[in-house]
């Protein structure tokens, strides 16, 4: 609607582990080799059929929620072309020597010989018994022969310990057990974790840091502690521990004992269990393996030693136990410690511990080969770039995804699964000879092989000659595919397939314009997108991005097909209609990165604070665009805008730069991203409309005031809704869409579509002095009303006088002008006076804000506060004129202090005589003295009140043309009369026509409701509604005949018949005038409206009383 061309194509995600995990569970496959015993061809095949298998329904709730997207122009990741365009991607960053292959340590299953994605190990959580052992590692040349003290749950990884960790910033002991004469070193804080080794004392070992005491008192009664075992030799930070050496529990690694077997620090340590130092087995750990890299313990590559082969068992290396299942070698492990006089402690303790989901056994944590991006070579640049975009909330980039992007570690491209994008890396036997394919043409040509398909079981088998000759074979296909990420990241080239198709395309539209997905994005697919566009263009891949939050259900959990927990989105798009979902979801914390607890009543309250008063004032304008037909005026068409911009009536002039005023705000919010300020400012329009300009215009728009200022009335509130259902298409698409294509029927040349007409731009001028004036009218509206219910005067009392107090002229002038019929109707007051003299009624003081002031000023707030409050009245008044003041050498403005005017009621009169409310601004002043003048006013708003009422119970609509009828049931009928009589048009512009005596109703009326009133200001009295009746001149019609009685009845008995609105219809088209000729027996005659029919009885009373 901007004017831009959007390429609205959906994507799927079609390769990887949620595919893979369906046709395990279909095909009952537990472990890698089922699926090479089955066939690598037959298991993609099977993973490539499910793929589309939710397409409908997808399709079914995109489209019903008004997301317009193209489902048959789409894209898959399985595709040929996107997947040829990731290996373009790979081979660019091979090229730059971005690309290496090293360890990732990921959840393993020995069961499968596959490594898992945290997703899969977080499936199968068992609480199992392991051991937790306390193991000692003398520090070598410590004079007091001390050992540092690490715990480990997992035994089996000591003997692939390189390293002990410790925390910098904790405080470490030396301490020396005054049983058994042994010195060790662990976190202060963890101490109590120690043993006491107290002689002949069963001691059984609880889990860490809760060692059970079998004699918790000693000799005369005193509780023994830890602490009174030990003897604190040294206190040491934990950062002038780094360095030191340790003697190696085993032998297995003494080849390394140059860089590693020493003391390292990192913040992962915590001291909340253990003994504030880890031991390190850097292939077994995802910390483990960082420190150690990071502190030069191992090298980055393929060279690291993983000790556990892909079943789980130990290699040759660890010549004691080689060949065992690690976790059946725990218990042996535990006996070597002891015996080589190491074990501190041991005992076993219950945790929940990740299973396969696949294979029910215990996952490890392992190294295993993959192949990388240099992330971090690229960190300085993924920074800059990032500051080149704008997201909104602005916190995310700057926080979240920065410090993600500071502390980015190299990226594990590669997974050993089988249906996805395969690394198009080629490797000869020998290692020394690889080749990186950037094309399909590029592998057709060194292979001879034809390829249609880049799967795996499609291309595994070709192989490609070595360049070095014959004898040293052929290289094949490493065995890895893409993780999804890449795939994910590639997106913005692989979709249009660049760079083999649309490269003036691409290069014209990069980086994209705008990308919206959820918070947990941030370490997803917002940063594959900036490492990728980043490493091979340099720039980010989007320039604005709208992070979400997530959507939780009502109780704060997250949304569970399990739990059930959530309504289903068809079912609150069906209660409520998608354009309610819309807003609600644009509307809540969702759309700025918070999460949102969902409420399928907040997306009721959408409809009944949006939806309704917006379709009310449509209706509005639909019902009395009709009547104008009904009545004879004609269609009804728009006065075009320009003319409207002129309109001299004050509210024109108001909603008219109102509606200006959001054609600006939406325009200005959607370019900053901001969606959730849209719906607010909205929900005020609506509300101005409705409450405002329908309101206080219901005389205008029922013609009232003469069919001109009608039609100027009408078109306003048509243009406003025009424009309004513009602004707002692209957030509720089907309710705009609705009311558009009725509105279209009455002008010419609009769009077949709302979705095919242009954002409205804004025209004219926006006035901003008349939206002020009117927005203090409704401030003054609502302050008189509070005063009225404060003292029980509801607004059908009419009252005397209002006084409006400002010091603003130009406002008072507006308000004793333009805007003043409407005060005085709104509120049922008789005569508005202004004044501008603040000080004849409110006596003013000063409040500093605290809210504004209190960070600003600190410490001078005090001295500041006390001569705010010390300000005079003229100070004051010197202050409201200049906008600032000087106040203690602080220049504080208008938005610094607030003045407060306290009403001064003049002498002599009481609060229950006269009593004002003000908000700081404006001050409204009501007199509430009874006056017998206004009681004749009073009972008319009463008895229209009960008019009203009756026509809403009988369930009429406003173009629903009635008669009324009134009939007092009062003996003494004098007083009823002479309200009637004194406000009859005051009743008559009320209603829409004259009230009429009930003795008037012909016995041919047909009655439509009616209803008896007690009481009612002292009055009791019946009121009637009928249809319209036709009403007759004897005499006259007499004359048609010459006299013929039995012809003249005739007539009457025809006229009756027929159909009131045609009949009304026949003499608009005859000017006045019919001639009836049907009747047989009858001559033919000319009959005129108002001389010898009346076709109300309003009319025909009206006429009698003016003869």
């Amino acid at each position: 609607m901007t004017g831009h061309h959007v390429t609205r194509r959906f994507g799927w995600d079609c390769h990887g582990l949620p595919v893979e995990n369906e046709i395990d569970r279909k095909l009952g496959i537990k472990r890698r080799d089922d699926v090479l015993k089955m066939g690598i061809d037959k298991y993609n095949e099977e993973c490539r059929s499910i793929v589309t298998r939710y397409v409908e329904e997808w399709e079914k709730v995109i489209t019903r929620t008004g997301r317009w997207i193209d489902f048959r122009n789409d894209y898959k990741t399985m595709d040929l072309s996107f997947m040829e365009s990731v290996w373009w991607v790979f081979a660019q960053l091979w090229d730059k020597g971005l690309v290496y292959r090293g360890f990732k340590v990921m959840p393993y299953s020995t069961g499968c010989k596959t490594p898992l994605s945290n997703f899969e190990a977080g499936q199968n959580y068992k609480d199992v018994p392991d051991p937790e052992i306390m193991v000692s590692f003398p520090v070598v040349g410590d004079p007091d022969n001390a050992a540092f003290v690490a715990w480990t749950t997992t035994p089996w990884t000591l003997p692939s310990n390189l390293a002990l960790c410790v925390n910098a910033k904790f405080d470490y002991v030396k301490v020396r057990n005054k049983n058994s004469g042994k010195v060790f070193v662990v976190a202060e804080s963890r101490l109590s974790a120690l043993p006491t080794d107290k002689p002949k004392t069963n001691v059984t070992n609880g889990p860490s840091g809760d060692p059970k005491k079998s004699n918790p008192k000693a000799k005369g009664g005193k509780t023994e502690t830890v602490a009174d075992s030990f003897e604190v030799l040294e206190k040491i930070k934990g950062a002038a521990l780094v360095g030191k050496k340790y003697e190696p529990l085993f032998e297995y690694f003494n080849d390394f004992s140059s860089e590693a077997f020493r003391v390292i620090a990192d913040d992962y340590v915590t001291d909340d269990s253990g003994t504030g130092i880890v031991h390190c087995a850097p292939a077994f750990g995802e910390d483990d393996y960082r420190v150690c890299l990071e502190n030069g313990i191992i090298k980055k590559g393929e060279n690291l030693i993983v000790a556990v082969d892909d079943d789980g068992l130990f290699i040759e290396r660890i010549t004691h136990f080689s060949g065992r299942y690690v976790k059946d070698a725990d218990k042996d492990i535990v006996e070597a410690v002891k015996a080589k006089g190491r074990l501190v402690k041991s005992g076993t303790f219950t945790h929940s511990y990740p299973f396969c989901w696949r294979s029910d056994t215990p996952l490890i944590y392992r190294a295993v080969p993959s192949w990388f991006v240099r992330v971090e070579q690229l960190k300085e640049q993924l920074l800059e770039n990032n500051k080149q975009t704008y997201w909104v909330p602005d916190y995310v980039k700057d926080k979240r995804f920065h410090n993600w992007l500071e502390n980015a570690r190299d990226w594990a491209i590669s997974r050993s699964r089988f249906w996805g994008t395969p690394l198009p890396v080629w490797i000869s036997d020998d290692g020394e000879e690889a080749v990186v394919m950037d094309s399909v043409e590029k592998l057709e040509k060194l292979s001879g092989a034809k390829v249609t398909d880049l799967h795996r079981h499609h291309i595994d088998q070709i192989t490609i000659p070595s360049t070095r000759g014959p004898e040293f074979g052929v290289l094949r296909r490493v065995d890895d595919v893409f993780d999804c990420w890449f795939e994910s990241g590639s997106m913005p080239y692989a979709y249009i397939h660049y760079p083999f198709e649309n490269v003036e395309l691409f290069e014209k539209n990069f980086p994209g314009h705008f990308v919206a997905e959820g918070l947990d994005q941030t370490r997803g697919w917002f940063y594959t997108l900036m490492v990728l566009s980043t490493a091979l263009f340099g720039k980010p891949a989007f320039r604005n991005l709208i992070c979400n939050g997530l959507v939780l259900a009502e109780d704060g959990k997250k949304m569970s097909k399990k739990l059930k927990n959530y309504p289903s989105p068809m079912e609150v798009i069906n209660d409520y209609g998608a354009d309610a979902l819309r807003l609600y979801l644009i509307n809540s914390p969702v759309v700025r990165a918070e999460t949102l607890r969902f409420k399928k009543d907040g997306v009721f309250g959408v409809v009944k604070d949006v939806f309704l008063p917006w379709y009310n004032a449509y209706r509005f304008l639909v019902q009395n665009a009709k009547r104008l037909e009904i009545e004879g005026s004609g269609p009804f068409v728009p006065i075009d805008l320009a003319t409207l911009q002129n309109s001299s009536n004050v509210l024109d002039q108001w909603i008219n730069s109102a509606t200006q005023s959001l054609v600006h705000f939406v325009r200005q919010e959607m370019d900053g991203y901001r969606l959730y300020t849209v719906v607010p400012y909205l929900l005020r329009f609506l509300d101005n409309l409705t409450n405002i300009y329908v309101r206080f215009n219901r005389k205008r728009l029922k013609g009232r005031t003469g069919e001109d200022d009608c039609r100027t009335a009408l078109s306003t509130l048509y243009n406003v809704l025009l424009t309004s259902c513009k602004v707002m298409a692209p957030f509720t698409p089907f309710f705009t869409e609705t009311l558009y294509q009725n509105l279209r029927k009455v002008s010419k040349g609009l769009e077949e579509s709302i979705h095919y007409c242009s954002a409205p731009q804004v025209e004219g001028k926006r006035g901003e002095r008349i939206e002020q004036s009117v927005a203090r009218m409704m401030t003054i509206i609502d302050l008189a009303r509070n005063i009225r219910e404060r003292h029980n005067k509801p607004l059908k009392t009419p009252l005397k006088e209002m006084v409006v107090v400002h010091p603003d002229a130009e406002f008072l002038d507006d308000i004793a002008g333009k805007l003043r019929e409407y005060v005085l109707e709104e509120l049922n007051v008789r005569s508005l006076v202004t004044c501008n003299d603040t000080l004849k009624y409110a006596s003013l003081r000063a409040e500093p804000d605290f809210s504004v002031l209190g960070k600003r000023l600190g410490k001078s707030m005090g001295v500041v506060a006390k001569e705010v409050k010390a300000m005079s009245q003229q100070d004051i008044l010197t202050f409201e004129k200049a906008g600032e003041v000087t106040i203690a050498g602080h220049s504080l403005k208008l938005t610094d202090i607030k003045v407060v005017r306290d009403f001064k009621r003049p002498d002599g009169l009481s609060e229950k005589e006269i009593d004002a409310a003000g908000d700081g601004d404006v001050l409204v002043i009501l007199d509430l003295r009874a006056d017998e003048s206004l009681f004749e006013a009073g009972v008319a708003r009463e008895i229209v009140n009960r008019i009203q009422k009756l026509r809403k119970k009988a369930a009429l609509e406003p173009t629903d043309f009635v008669e009324v009828y009134f009939e007092s049931l009062d003996e003494d009928k004098s007083l009823s009369q002479q309200v009637l009589n004194s406000q009859e048009q005051y009743i008559r512009d009320a209603i829409g026509s004259t009230l009429l005596p009930s003795t008037s109703m012909p016995p041919h009326a047909v009655l439509i409701s009616d209803e008896s009133f007690h009481g009612v200001s002292k009055l009791s009295f019946k009121i009637s509604l009928a249809r319209p009746a036709l009403m007759f001149n004897g005499d006259a019609i007499l004359t048609l005949y010459s006299g013929n009685a039995k012809f003249a009845s005739g007539l009457q008995t025809y006229l009756l018949s027929r159909d009131h609105s045609c009949l009304k219809s026949e003499f608009q088209v005859g000017d006045g005038k019919i001639t009836v000729s049907c009747i047989e027996k009858l001559p033919a005659v000319t009959v005129a409206m108002g001389e010898h029919v009346f076709l109300t009885v309003g009319e025909y009373f009206l006429s009698k009383r003016s003869a």
